[in-house]
Parts: structure tokens; sequence; C-alpha cells
């Protein structure tokens, strides 16, 4: 497996690639007040049957993120991309955010998405940055599942940040 930059001929095979993913579990928050205080939690609920989820990422954030020219890698089993990590830094708060980590379907669970996120990292601890997030929907299940094998730890939500009412939660590795 070879881990490169992207060029912008690999563009169209990311766009490409299968992203969906099925889940038995899904995250639930629970709200409550108690003694003036808000009580909030976050559980792994069980569904009564598997789910398919369909991913969604959107051509014209991919093309910005490769024209700005930070963490755009390609993992290629040649002649196929076998999956992509685009990630960002965000200077001002030294942190770096993963976007996107996608490997298609019939190269996932051969440690392809943990050696794109080994990049990840190394490449943010060259930027001098103090960590690394990802935000996922309450759905992505086996990517928080994946994060936290890999030293992410969940730490916030936001209950409006995706387009369709789903929840973000969001995942961090410090570097130091």
């Amino acid at each position: 497996m070879n881990i490169r930059p992207a060029q912008a001929r690999d563009l169209e095979a990311c766009l490409a690639l299968d992203e969906s993913f099925e889940t038995e579990y899904v995250w639930q928050m629970e709200t409550g007040r108690a003694n003036g205080a808000v009580q909030l939690a976050f559980r792994t609920t069980r569904l009564p049957r598997a789910m398919r989820v369909m991913g969604n990422a959107p051509r014209d954030a991919l093309l910005d993120h490769f024209e700005q020219g930070e963490c755009f890698l390609v993992a290629e089993e040649y002649p196929r991309l076998a999956g992509f990590v685009d990630a960002t830094a965000d200077l001002d708060q030294r942190l770096a955010w993963i976007h996107y980590l996608i490997v298609a379907p019939d190269f996932r669970r051969r440690g392809i998405g943990a050696q794109l996120l080994r990049e990840t990292l190394q490449w943010a601890q060259g930027k001098k940055l103090r960590a690394v997030m990802a935000g996922l929907a309450t759905k992505n299940y086996p990517a928080s599942n994946f994060l936290q094998k890999h030293g992410f730890a969940f730490c916030g939500f936001n209950d409006r940040y995706y387009h369709n009412r789903d929840i973000a939660l969001f995942f961090a590795c410090n570097l130091r």
C-alpha cells in the first residue's frame, strides 16, 4: 500500500469512492434537568436491524481542501485508489481537523485507515499542532470506534452542525 500526497488526477477517484457503511449501533443523546443542573448523556443504542448509511462528501469542500495544499493523502494499491484522508490546520487554535477519512469497502479492515490516520498525526506533529480533531454523525458508530481505538477521546458535540439535523460528535487526539 502506497500512501502519498494527492494529485489533481486523484480527485475524481476520491469523489467516486463508496463511503457508505453499515451499523447496528448509534449514539443517542439524552438530556434532562435535575436540581438546577442540565444533565446530558450519550449512550450507544443497538438498532433493531443493521442500517446502511450513505456518505455525502461534498465535491466543493474536497476541491477547496485539495487546493489549500495541506494534508490530502491517498492510499493507493496500484492501479486502484483504496482511500484518502483530507485534513486542514487551524493555526490560531493549533488544531488539525480531519474532514474526511474514507476507505473503499473492498479495502476496509486491512489497516489502510490506520495508515492514513498515522500519516495525518505525523503531519500535524510536524506543524507543531497540539491536537487532531474529527467530527462524526451519531450514526457513524464504526468511525467512533476506529478513532477511539487509535487514541482519540470524545470531547464534545454540536446539535446544529449538520444540515440534516444529526448531532455531530467531536473526538480529539492530543499530540503531546
